[in-house]
């Protein structure tokens, strides 16, 4: 019987050791983020809880315009994961195999709004009220290089006004960039993401584009291709599916696909 249970608590010990041996096994990561300008809030909040949940990973976000964040992904700079804000982004980077193929997943869907100063006497009531003396300056994305702005022109040019409205456009280099010129008055209109109407009382969405006039705004994710930390990154690419974190996105207006 004493060495029945000898046995037993030396059993006991290796299973310990193998279990400690197993946690210093598992590396500290630390995951560079490149994601959307629009997803600064809710991001900030994910990576807390991310934090919180794998304290062994440290997470350091760069935000920006998806043009400008695909770019520096180009040029080399530091990158485990990137979120863009549009398609166009991505395929890009696929195509010239600077990202893990099988790891792209569509991550969100956005809505595109039309905003006014909440101080403003506006009687802008439509998108097509843009091409009208009812405003003198109107702020979107460039559509060069950020998404919204390509949604904004596609909108604008499906209802056969962007020429006019272009005339008397001022492009921000992101989304954030336009909602603070609305903001603060400095313009009468902008087109933003529904998401980033919601962050503030300091504007007042006047309308929200219909459907046709753009493409579906999706939000893909992937691991960029050089990545040292490739565990790191699937896990928490995988964390940003789970029903929680969908919820978090729900909160900040998004649609989690």
């Amino acid at each position: 019987m004493k060495k029945l249970f000898t046995v037993l608590v030396i059993l006991a010990l290796l299973v310990g050791m193998s279990a400690c041996g197993s946690a210093e096994a598992s590396e500290p990561a630390e995951l560079t983020i490149s994601a959307a300008a629009s997803m600064t809030d809710v991001m900030a909040e994910v990576a807390e809880l991310y934090e919180e949940e794998a304290s062994n990973t440290t997470l350091t976000i760069t935000y920006g315009s998806s043009g400008s964040l695909m770019a520096q992904i180009q040029e080399g700079a530091p990158a485990d994961v990137f979120i863009s804000a549009a398609q166009k982004q991505m395929n890009t980077l696929q195509e010239e195999d600077l990202i893990i193929d099988d790891s792209r997943i569509d991550l969100l869907e956005n809505k595109v709004v039309l905003i006014v100063p909440s101080s403003s006497e506006s009687t802008i009531t439509n998108f097509e009220d843009l091409a009208t003396g009812a405003v003198e300056k109107v702020a979107f994305g460039d559509p060069s290089s950020v998404p919204a702005g390509q949604y904004a022109q596609a909108v604008l040019t499906n209802l056969g006004i962007f020429d006019e409205v272009d005339a008397k456009a001022v492009y921000g280099t992101d989304v954030r960039q336009v909602l603070s010129w609305v903001e603060s008055g400095d313009v009468d209109a902008g087109i933003v993401y529904a998401t980033d109407a919601m962050t503030t009382d300091l504007v007042t969405v006047i309308t929200e584009a219909e459907e046709g006039l753009h493409d579906p705004i999706i939000y893909p994710a992937t691991i960029i291709a050089d990545t040292q930390n490739q565990e790191a990154a699937e896990a928490f690419l995988e964390f940003l599916t789970t029903p929680g974190v969908s919820s978090l996105f729900e909160k900040y207006g998004f649609t989690p696909l």
